[in-house]
């Protein structure tokens, strides 16, 4: 459902944000905002900011920012309608209703909500009645607490094909309306509707806002066809995008930062009886990707949780190919096997608890159950082998959407790989060629065991006229006779990086539009890096900031010496939007620049490292080649900025301008 601008910021203006925020942060006072500990990450000193007459949240420990809308999306894993529907509550707002065209739909939907709960009321009922003693004994067998059994809603289908018929017939229900729910089984070539479910223990299966949308059943008979039957796909209900007891398990996930998958529903029920309440399950299915997604919303690494055999390997097998295109950074998923022959519930009766903790606490990362999966598929033992092993492993790298994950991904894998050849290659014994033997200094076929010196032959390579004629200034030439602690913070600070903060001090109305853009910058200087956090508090913490104020507020902290070596910064002509004196406009055109200019660098740098890595892990020409040609174009760069230097120093003695762009 869409929501109108209006209806949304009615509600913005309705509830504070520091009224939503303080059911879950404990928030104190701080000039005109508010305070406290991060709820997206631990820590001891308070980086969490909460300002109502802003309207957003913004945690300087996570970069977690935004409204009263995304901080229950993020803390409790709620889909946006159904922020907006418990906000709309809280705020004494009625839901918009729906548009005409929509009204017969849900009006159908409005009555296959109430028919189900009408259907799991009678299995709950049958269940106590007379009827219901074969089902009682087998959740008693099954050790189930009559506690569980009410919390769970568990049920009793009779053995008839028309008791719920009647039942739901008598409250009002539509034989259409039954079948279309998926409780009544009927059809053009079947003369005579009959129940679903029949002798079955039921499971009642809930969305997500604790609605009874669909059932499970398992058989009393011995010979029934299905031991286990699920709902068919109907109106409310899509099997593969809902998990077995997530209503219940969602707010104690977020919780606990830990959600747990098991594979029946049974496995739910004993681990949420052993105090293991975020626990869930597929509904009868091998996970899916949106399972998955669902998962996720929960905590960043859901821990799947498999029996020791043959089956629940295949399973993470499966497990692993679903979750690999959409992994993310800080975005996976865990795998805890348990012992062979033995599922959750068996686990818990067998050696209670504290068991199932120890395997939850020995969980396998993914890359590892990835790597051991493909290492039992085959043997390893020759080179062609194991580059077929390569070409398989980095095809499934590939598969993942993320470049970051994936390029973490390849150099992980490349590395166990060439850890393998070292290890299985077959060692030479005397008299053999040099190089292979027990004495050598060579390993297998991967690469040498002694890497060459390469960082010196590609500076010999890359050095020439103009590397020579460009050689490093000192950046800042007019702090030679610094004191030794202002000298050693120039050291490490970039002319570029010194603009960007100098800009800020000098302009700090441009955090208002780009505070989030200014968070993610990544400084080479551990003293920029601080200072700029600490404008960023200073912001939050005071509405209207001006240049006078923001820097009494910096005089006063741990960085006012960092402040003055950026003061002094000499800049070109055309950087002189940094100035105080410069115009809102020029420092507004020049602002995207500046950062564009150091991003790129960046990127360069990042670039540089993977290509670094991939010639010494690889040796290849083309890794060689890459190396060569990143090196080329950051010295190309770096010539540019010499040259410009040149153009523009002044003459007669006068001081040297260092251009930061």
């Amino acid at each position: 459902m869409r929501f109108s601008p209006n209806f949304l910021d009615e509600i913005r203006a309705r509830l504070p944000v520091s009224q939503v925020v303080g059911r879950k942060v404990a928030l104190k006072k701080a000039g005109r905002e508010y305070k406290g500990l991060s709820p997206f990450k631990t820590e001891k000193s308070p980086s969490f900011f909460v300002n109502d007459q802003k309207g957003f949240y913004h945690c300087f420990a996570s970069g977690e920012h935004g409204d009263v809308f995304t901080f229950l999306m993020k803390t409790e894993g709620l889909e946006f309608p159904e922020a907006v529907e418990r906000l709309a509550a809280e705020a004494g707002l009625q839901m918009p209703k729906p548009t005409e065209r929509n009204v017969e739909q849900e009006d159908q939907r409005d009555r296959l909500y109430r028919l189900l709960e009408a259907s799991a009321v009678f299995f709950e009922e049958s269940l106590r009645s007379g009827s219901g003693t074969e089902a009682r004994r087998y959740l008693e067998k099954r050790g189930l607490a009559s506690e569980t059994i009410r919390s769970f809603r568990l049920g009793f289908a009779p053995s008839s094909r028309s008791a719920l018929t009647a039942h739901l017939k008598a409250k009002g229900f539509s034989t259409d309306d039954m079948a279309a729910s998926g409780m009544l089984i009927a059809g053009d070539d079947i003369p005579e509707p009959y129940d679903r479910f029949r002798n079955r223990v039921m499971f009642p299966i809930l969305d997500l806002k604790g609605r009874v949308i669909a059932f499970g059943g398992r058989a009393l008979d011995k010979d029934a066809p299905a031991k286990y039957l699920n709902s068919p796909e109907t109106p409310l209900f899509h099997k593969g995008h809902l998990l077995f007891n997530a209503s219940r398990a969602r707010a104690p996930a977020h919780d606990k930062g830990r959600v747990v998958v098991v594979e029946g529903y049974m496995d739910v029920l004993a681990l949420a009886e052993a105090g293991f309440v975020e626990t869930v399950a597929p509904l009868g299915t091998a996970l899916t990707e949106d399972q998955l997604k669902l998962l996720w919303r929960f905590a960043p690494e859901p821990i799947l949780c498999f029996d020791g055999d043959t089956a629940g390997r295949k399973a993470a097998d499966r497990a692993i190919e679903i979750a690999l295109p959409w992994l993310k950074p800080g975005q996976s998923v865990a795998f805890a096997f348990l012992p062979e022959g033995v599922d959750p519930d068996d686990l818990i009766r067998q050696q209670g608890a504290s068991a199932v903790s120890d395997v939850l606490a020995k969980t396998r990362p993914l890359v590892d159950v990835l790597w051991e999966r493909e290492l039992r598929s085959g043997t390893f033992t020759t080179p062609e082998q194991r580059a077929a092993l390569d070409t398989r492993l980095l095809g499934l790298a590939m598969t993942i959407q993320d470049a970051s994950v994936r390029s973490h991904y390849q150099r992980e894998l490349r590395d166990r790989l060439y850890q393998l050849g070292r290890e299985r290659a077959p060692r030479r014994g005397p008299g053999e060629p040099y190089g292979r033997g027990p004495g050598s200094n060579h390993g297998s076929y991967a690469r040498p065991m002694m890497a060459p010196d390469w960082k010196g032959r590609e500076r010999k390579r890359l050095a020439g006229p103009n590397e020579r004629r460009f050689a490093k200034k000192t950046p800042f030439p007019e702090m030679v006779n610094a004191s030794p602690e202002l000298s050693s913070h120039f050291q490490s600070i970039s002319p570029r990086e010194a603009l960007i903060l100098k800009t800020l001090v000098n302009h700090p109305w441009l955090i208002d539009d780009h505070s989030e853009a200014i968070a993610s910058i990544d400084f080479v200087s551990t003293a920029l890096s601080a200072l700029r956090d600490e404008i960023l508090a200073i912001h939050a913490r005071q509405n209207c900031l001006d240049t006078a104020t923001l820097r009494s507020q910096l005089s006063k902290s741990g960085v006012a010496k960092v402040v003055d070596l950026i003061a002094r910064t000499i800049t070109h002509a055309s950087d002189r939007f940094a100035e105080p004196e410069a115009s809102a406009a020029d420092v507004e055109a020049a602002w995207d620049h500046i950062l564009a200019l150091h991003k790129r660098q960046d990127a360069l740098g990042r670039t540089l490292k993977l290509a670094e890595e991939e010639w010494y892990r690889d040796c290849t020409e083309e890794a060689e080649t890459r190396l060569l040609d990143i090196k080329r174009q950051i010295a190309r760069e770096a010539s540019m900025d010499q040259i410009d230097d040149e153009i523009d120093r002044p003459g007669n003695g006068a001081p040297i301008v260092t251009r930061a762009d």
